[in-house]
């Protein structure tokens, strides 16, 4: 089954990438030291590779390489389902705009992630694609309040993103 999501993601993110992703504005700056660490799916996009996925959450760690480390995993069904878990690398492509990642499952087919809104607490995110057919909102905690939750609606909104399409995630 975590064959099957993997593959979901790569296609995916494929296409996703094949688009323009510099007209897509991202954050100025990051601190992949302090973005390091667990975050959880408040909302989501709907996907083939996360249907019927719950407490779905990324951990990130910072290789010696530069590289980072991304462990996504989720519940089948509800909280106490089976594990689902797909693990790759992000890497950014260029210094000069290091709100622009790319995630590989699958060496060399690589998806965008493209980080349009950080707290500068690095306590949420509003992660998506030039696309427009991504999008997440991710917390540190399992909750976030209404006032975050909506002005990273309207954030996303403001780039051009159906915001009817979001999803919010059981945690």
């Amino acid at each position: 089954m975590i064959a099957a999501i993997t593959v979901a993601i790569i296609f995916s993110c494929v296409n996703s990438a094949k688009t323009q992703s510099n007209a897509m504005k991202t954050v100025d700056k990051v601190d992949l030291e302090r973005y390091m660490g667990k975050w959880y799916e408040i909302a989501r996009f709907p996907h083939s590779f996360e249907k019927g996925l719950v407490g779905v959450s990324a951990t990130y760690s910072l290789k010696k390489n530069g590289k980072v480390e991304v462990i996504n995993q989720g519940f089948k069904g509800s909280l106490t389902g089976k594990v689902q878990r797909a693990k790759g690398f992000a890497k950014v492509p260029d210094p000069n705009v290091p709100g622009r990642l790319m995630v590989y499952f699958f060496w060399p087919f690589g998806g965008e992630y493209l980080i349009l809104d950080l707290d500068e607490n690095y306590q949420y995110v509003l992660v998506g694609s030039s696309s427009k057919n991504y999008l997440w909102i991710l917390s540190r905690s399992t909750k976030m309040d209404d006032i975050t939750y909506n002005n990273l609606i309207s954030k996303a909104e403001s780039l051009g993103f159906d915001t009817s399409r979001l999803e919010k995630v059981p945690q």
